[in-house]
This record gives C-alpha cells, sequence and structure tokens, in this order.
C-alpha cells in the first residue's frame, strides 16, 4: 500500500512540474451534466505547453485522476466526458504525457454476413440501418432499435450468436433484444422528404464511410443514390455520430437537389400499437413515445422508447401514415441537423416519464452547450 501511495505521489510531481494548462467548463443549465462529452481544439493549447506531432496528452480532472478521452481524426480535436454541476463549472488540467488505456465505448461497422446492415452502439443502445442485401424484403431507411441493458458492447456478439443458431437476438438474453419492428417506415427517428402532404419513406443505403471509430465517439456515413421524391430522384447523404454515454445520436442529412425545389422533411416516429403513449413538444424542440416491448415469441419485455429533437424550429408535428411527424422547412445542398434515439425500461427509464424528462434536459443541453474556456 505504501509502495502504491508513493507511485502516486511521484507521479504528481513529475506532472507539477511539466507545462500544463488549466480550463474551466461552464454549465449554464439549472441541472447537473453528467459524463457529457466535450470538443476542445487543441490549437488554443499548441503554445502554452508545448505541444508537437505525434505527442499524447494526458487530461486532469480537480481530483486529480485521469480523464479518458479521444483524439479525432483532424489530430487537433480531442473529445472528453465532463460533469459540471448545475450553474457551475468543474476545472480540467492539460498537459503532455502518457495516458491511460481506456475502454471501447462506441463502435459501428458493415455487417455483410446479415445482408449488408449497418450497426453501431455505444454503452447505452445499439442500432441498425439497412443495406442493399435486405432490398427484397425490406428497403427502407427506417432506424432499427436494439435495446440493451449493459455497458458491454453486444452488436457483434449478438449476429455471431444469432447466425450461428445459438441465440436469437428477438430473445432478451440478459443483455437486451431486438423487438423493433420498422418494415417500410421510418422506424425510431429516420428522416425523409415531406411534400404536399405525403412522406416519401426512403430505400436502403448504396454505399457507406465510416469517419471516426470510436472509444468515445463513432462517425460514420451513409449514401443514398435513389431518393424518389414522385417522378424525380435526388441523393442524400446521411452522417451519424454517436458518443458514449448518450442515448440519442446526432444526424446531418443533406439532400443533393439540382431542382433546387422548395421541400420540408420529417423527422419521424413510427407509432407500432394503440397503447403507445406519444409526446409533442414542438415548441421545445422535440417529440417522443413509449410503447409496449414484445420479443417475437410474444413475451412482455418492459417499455421501448423513441424520441426525436430538431434544434432549429419545428414548423408543425402531425401524425400521418401512422407516423408521429415533426415536420421543418428545407434548403436543397444545405446540411440539417437533428437528434434520435432510444431507451428501455429495463435500463435507466423504470417509467414513461423518466424518459420524457431526459428528451427534456436533453434538448435544453444541445441548446445550452457547455462552454470551454481555457485559462
Amino acid at each position: 500500500m505504501k509502495k502504491f501511495s508513493l507511485l502516486i505521489l511521484i507521479s504528481l510531481l513529475l506532472i507539477s512540474c511539466g507545462k500544463k494548462v488549466e480550463i474551466a467548463v461552464y454549465n449554464d443549465t439549472n441541472f447537473k451534466r453528467e459524463n457529457e462529452m466535450v470538443d476542445l481544439c487543441l490549437c488554443s493549447l499548441k503554445n502554452k505547453i508545448g505541444l508537437k506531432v505525434g505527442d499524447k496528452i494526458i487530461i486532469l480532472d480537480s481530483n486529480h485522476k485521469q480523464v479518458p478521452y479521444q483524439m479525432l481524426s483532424d489530430s487537433m480535436t480531442v473529445i472528453f466526458p465532463v460533469t459540471v454541476g448545475a450553474k457551475d463549472s468543474s476545472k480540467y488540467t492539460i498537459l503532455i504525457g502518457k495516458p491511460d488505456s481506456i475502454v471501447t465505448k462506441t463502435f459501428g461497422r458493415h455487417v455483410p454476413e446479415r445482408k449488408d446492415d449497418f450497426a453501431w452502439e455505444n454503452d447505452r443502445i445499439a442500432f441498425r440501418m439497412y443495406g442493399p442485401k435486405l432490398a427484397a424484403e425490406n428497403p427502407s431507411n427506417g432506424v432499427d432499435v436494439w435495446l440493451k441493458r449493459t455497458e458491454n458492447l453486444i452488436v457483434n456478439k449478438f449476429y455471431k450468436d444469432d447466425l450461428a443458431g445459438k441465440q436469437s437476438y428477438h430473445v432478451d438474453n440478459g443483455e437486451g433484444l431486438d423487438c423493433y419492428k420498422v418494415a417500410h417506415t421510418l422506424g425510431a427517428g429516420g428522416i425523409a422528404p415531406y411534400i404536399d402532404t405525403i412522406l416519401f419513406v426512403g430505400s436502403y443505403y448504396n454505399k457507406y464511410n465510416i469517419l471516426e471509430k470510436g472509444p468515445l465517439r463513432t462517425v460514420f456515413q451513409l449514401l443514398y443514390d435513389s431518393v424518389k421524391i414522385g417522378d424525380r430522384t435526388i441523393k442524400e447523404k446521411l452522417v451519424i455520430t454517436v458518443d458514449a454515454g448518450n442515448q440519442l445520436n446526432k444526424a446531418t442529412v443533406e439532400y443533393e437537389d439540382k431542382s433546387k425545389t422548395k421541400m420540408q422533411v420529417a423527422a419521424g416516429i413510427f407509432l407500432h400499437d394503440s397503447i403507445g403513449t406519444p409526446v409533442s413538444e414542438p415548441k421545445k424542440g422535440y417529440i417522443a413515445y413509449a410503447e409496449n416491448a414484445v420479443s417475437d415469441a410474444g413475451v412482455p419485455s418492459g417499455r421501448s422508447y423513441v424520441g426525436v429533437i430538431i434544434p432549429t424550429p419545428i414548423d408543425t408535428v402531425i401524425t400521418k401514415q401512422k407516423h408521429l411527424l415533426a415536420i421543418s422547412n428545407y434548403r436543397a445542398d444545405r446540411p440539417f441537423i437533428y437528434y434520435f434515439g432510444a431507451g428501455w425500461s429495463k435500463w435507466g427509464f423504470p417509467k414513461d416519464k423518466d424518459w420524457f424528462d431526459y428528451m427534456e434536459k436533453a434538448t435544453l443541453k444541445i441548446k445550452h452547450p457547455l462552454r470551454i474556456i481555457v485559462k
């Protein structure tokens, strides 16, 4: 024990001797922000600590404990989780050094062995989108949800066990299950053009690109070559970002339309049954839904939850074609940002109200991002 304490003391002495920068993270909301990911450009620290290309950094919290971080592919942006009290600030220290290894908490990949799915997850929830090989059965750009109740990454395990006939991921095995039905709908937060009161649910993605590979953030791009709107066809680019600890994904969609015709887009939630509970808060910027989760074998599996947040003004919210739709004006060839995600009563949201409260706070977090000041 004495030897361990001595090692900690030596480490702190070495840290205190090197160049370091203190940053303060400010929370302007009236509730605590826990393990929320922030982005910091190292360009603001380069000269202060003598950071050179290839140098590693250490991030310490106020208790001198290392904070896990991820360097993004631009080699200049670092992301890390912070915790800040309501209307308060937290201090962090950055210096050059060898960081501790960290646990991977986000993941995404193309799944050719399962009809070209693209699946992704974090330590809270999992999702997938459908690819070309599923076109004959289910040509949809809707979002599928895999409910989880473990921080472990389960996508690879679920696919492997299901394909080997060992364990179906449609049955709750103690870690989660896929009981969500998409078919030809927007599913759990998909998006589509909405023109002349018609919702144009899309088809499968044609290509994918992985832009960031975790461990705390995964980013990928899906390309849709043929998005049909009546008698014309446009293209769609969808970039999805998933961070550790977050129930929601950030989505940036862009439609390439040479005609420049005015259009609207609808981010939506498919309403599966008559006993679900939809919540519409267009002025606050979100819609949400709670329903019974039932396995393929008809076994009740608690309640599943879905939500969509649109930070920019929502034109209207309607129920149409068995969807709850948040409709917004859109200008072609411009990025449109929204957020979608899901939760489960068996993993963090015991009651419907807990999910709706989460959506309310998540909307405020997006509209009031944490502020970073370099001291």
